[in-house]
Order: structure tokens, then C-alpha cells, then sequence
């Protein structure tokens, strides 16, 4: 970045530090694309590369005040199931219907520059970092009447943890830097137990690891951000990440699944078709809409694109060097959700458990950072058919959002059924987990 570039990013960031929506773009070089870019056919603008003064914009977390809570579809209400937690990220549901939430936190980037200092302010005023709690609260709600009687400290001094997963008498958690597995008995609503490592993960970048086991239970699938946007510090770097692993918990023996997925944080199986799903965050610093944040399919040894491509073989000329070879067998993901959505969560939503909505994915988007009109900020279902996306998303919930873009009351992440089939919804920035039910 050179001088003048610092001095106007210094400038505008003394400017718009402390007040309400940051937004720091050079315009006049890089021309608004807002049609967002839903589903399989999706219309992707070129690209506009933004060179080193990206688009930077976050409205103000001010959380929920006065009893306010989101909006919701026709026919749906929505409660706060548990509040005054401490950045809740993620939900896991127990068969006996206890509901495991794991706190933590994105933690501020290393200052080496102008940028990551400008980006760390901008992050802290949004809720996006904090002091991370690492633990993972149990709540409980025994007679069903959508407040949890219990709420326990269910496991304790972890290291970012994220994703949860049951299988028989071992619970596994999979925290930024390793999976871990620990002794579990039914109805226990706190675990003491030291854990085993099954797995180390390398920390940093996106941090979120989540966890979802096999259908026979032998394995677990582990999901793993990258370090930066497009390997900026080179692919060595890069290894191990940016994709989806096989943990076998029989030999304890893990490979790569599947590939050149930039950021895949939310994982689900699609009972339609048995398959992995997984939404996934692209790149930045090409636009607005370019490329889409995406839903889709994962198959074994698949590769789908990160860096050197997006949404199939559009080459993303910034990476060097070039690969055309890898290129050529890059899959085209199934659904496009919008250019920066942030879709983190997902969960599979069964025909008729909600006033009727149809069979889908429900995802939570937490919302961009990255573009001149915000995306995201809400809990959508796109419908299934045959075991494949169709139609446009339907808002689930929204209103975390102010109309003006300036300040926001929440931030969805997680998304769970419950056990009575009411919707979960985890809200980072709420400090709060809600639950939608039928009107």
C-alpha cells in the first residue's frame, strides 16, 4: 500500500471510528454491483478487483433493547430461548433434548499494518472480537415450556471451542487448534474429565472449526478456514487448510475429503439424498457479488476452486502462480447465496416442522463486512427437491439489521432443531440464542 493510500485510510478510519456505520471505498474505481447472486444459475458480476483499499463497512452492535426481538416469516413467533450469554457461536442439541452452546471468540488480528489496526477497531465496534469465554454452556428445559430451568458450565477452559458432536459415550468438541474427544454419560450436565487430542488443527485465520459425525459414526468431518483471503502467504501456508478432513475415529487416521474450499464452516447431511452439505465463504476484494458465498454438496476428493478459482473455473487472476491443471477440475458449487452473506450455519429442516415451509437447508448469514450495501444479517431456508436446492431462500428471520445499515442488533451464526422441532437460532452479537415456533 503506498503513502497516499495510508493516509486516506487513516484519515477516513479517524473519521468513522466511534460513530455509526464504517465505510471506507474508493468509489469512483470500483462501480456497486447490488443484484445479489442467488441460487443455481446465479449472475455473477466481473470481477473489480479492489487493490489494497478494500471495501470496509460494519454498522455498530448495539444488541436488542427494550424486549425487542427479530422479525419473523408469517405463521412463525420467535422468544429468546437463553440471553446474557457470552458470544455464543454455535448450538449442538443432545438426544435427551439438553442444548450445548459454545462461547467464543474471533481474537484481534496481529497489527503489522495501517489495515489490520483500522480492521480491529472495526471489528471491535461490530462485536466481532472480544475476549473469547472457551466454554461450552448446557441448557436445559425439562418441562418444555421454551425456558431453560438449568444452565450450566458444561465444559470449561477450551480453545475457541466451536463445533459439537455425540456419537455413543464420547462428546467431541472441535476447538481453533485440535479435536477433542471426552467421556460422556447421559443426562450429565457438566464434564470434568480431561479430554484425548484426536487431532491438531492449525489455529488463526478463519478460526471456526466445526464437527459432524459420519452416518455409521466410525468418522468425523472436520471443517478448516484458511489462514488469509486467497493464499496471500503462500500455499505452504495454506496446508491442511481450506477444506473439509476425514477423521477416522476406529484408526484415529485423518486425509483430506475435499478441497479449495476457502472457508466451509456449517456442515449438514441431507436425509433426502444422503449427502454433505456445507456452506462456504468465498473470497474478497473482487466486488460486491463476486464471487457468491455458496451452499453445496461436498464429494469425496472433490475440489472446489480456492484460490486460484471461483464458482467453477473463473480464474481469479490475483493468485500467482497460476495452476491451470488444478483449474480444469475445480466443481461448480450448487446454489449461490450472495455475494459476503458470511452463511456460517446450517441444519437440515424436515417438510411441515415449521407452518408449513418445505423441506430445506436453513442458514444462518451473519452478515458482510466487505461490500457497499450490507448482505446477510439473516436466517434463511432454501428449499430441497429431490435432494437438491431449488427456488429462492425464504427469510426465517430478520430485523438485526437497521434500515440505515448503521447499527445492528445481532449477528445469526448457529442453527439447530430442537428437540420439540423448534428452530434454534444463535445471535453472536445478541449475546443470545432464539427460538422460532410455530405462531
Amino acid at each position: 500500500m503506498g503513502a497516499i493510500s495510508i493516509v486516506i485510510v487513516v484519515l477516513l478510519a479517524a473519521a468513522a471510528i466511534g460513530v455509526g456505520g464504517f465505510y471506507l471505498r474508493r468509489r469512483w474505481l470500483h462501480p456497486v454491483d447490488y443484484a445479489p447472486a442467488f441460487g443455481t444459475s446465479p449472475q455473477i458480476p466481473d470481477a473489480r478487483p479492489q487493490g489494497g483499499v478494500p471495501t470496509l463497512k460494519m454498522p455498530t452492535a448495539m444488541g436488542w433493547r427494550d424486549g425487542a426481538v427479530p422479525d419473523t416469516a408469517p405463521g412463525l413467533k420467535v422468544t429468546a430461548f437463553a440471553s446474557k450469554l457470552e458470544h455464543p457461536r454455535w448450538a449442538y442439541v443432545l438426544p435427551n433434548g439438553d442444548v450445548l452452546v459454545a462461547e467464543s471468540s474471533t481474537l484481534p488480528a496481529p497489527v503489522t499494518g495501517v489495515f489490520n489496526y483500522v480492521m480491529n477497531r472495526v471489528m471491535k465496534r461490530a462485536g466481532a472480537t472480544r475476549p473469547s469465554a472457551n466454554r461450552i454452556t448446557l441448557l436445559r428445559d425439562a418441562d418444555g415450556d421454551g425456558v431453560p430451568e438449568i444452565r450450566e458450565a458444561f465444559l470449561e477452559n477450551l480453545s475457541q471451542p466451536f463445533g459439537m458432536a455425540l456419537i455413543g459415550n464420547t462428546f467431541y468438541v472441535g476447538n481453533a487448534d485440535s479435536v477433542v474427544a471426552f467421556p460422556y454419560e447421559e443426562g450429565q450436565t457438566r464434564i470434568t474429565a480431561p479430554g484425548k487430542k484426536l487431532m491438531d488443527l492449525k489455529p488463526g485465520g478463519h478460526w471456526t472449526r466445526n464437527i459432524i459425525p459420519g452416518p455409521d459414526g466410525k468418522k468425523l468431518y472436520v471443517a478448516v478456514g484458511s489462514l488469509t483471503n486467497i493464499a496471500d502467504e503462500g500455499l505452504v501456508a495454506e496446508e491442511d487448510r481450506a477444506c473439509i478432513h476425514e477423521l477416522d475415529l476406529e484408526t484415529n487416521t485423518h486425509r483430506v475429503f475435499a478441497s479449495g474450499l476457502r472457508n466451509p464452516v456449517g456442515m449438514a447431511w441431507d436425509p433426502q439424498g444422503g449427502q454433505l452439505w456445507t456452506v462456504v465463504n468465498e473470497r474478497d476484494g473482487l466486488g460486491d457479488e463476486t464471487p457468491p458465498d455458496y451452499l453445496t454438496s461436498v464429494k469425496d476428493g472433490g475440489f472446489y476452486g480456492w484460490p486460484y478459482c471461483y464458482w467453477g473455473q473463473t480464474v481469479d487472476d490475483r493468485v500467482t502462480p497460476p495452476n491451470p491443471e488444478l483449474v480444469a477440475t475445480a466443481l461448480q458449487p450448487d446454489y449461490a447465496l450472495g455475494g459476503h452473506t458470511a452463511s456460517l450455519g446450517l441444519c437440515w429442516l424436515p417438510e411441515n416442522t415449521l407452518n408449513g415451509l418445505p423441506a430445506g437447508m436453513v442458514i444462518g448469514q451473519h452478515g458482510s463486512w466487505n461490500r457497499s450495501k450490507l448482505s446477510g444479517y439473516k436466517v434463511v431456508l432454501v428449499p430441497f427437491e429431490s435432494g437438491k436446492p431449488t427456488g429462492r431462500p425464504i427469510d426465517i428471520l430478520t430485523g438485526f439489521l437497521a434500515p440505515d445499515e448503521k447499527t445492528s442488533n445481532g449477528r445469526p451464526v448457529g442453527v439447530a432443531i430442537a428437540k420439540d422441532g423448534a428452530l434454534l437460532a444463535v445471535d453472536d452479537v445478541g449475546d443470545v440464542v432464539w427460538r422460532v415456533t410455530n405462531a
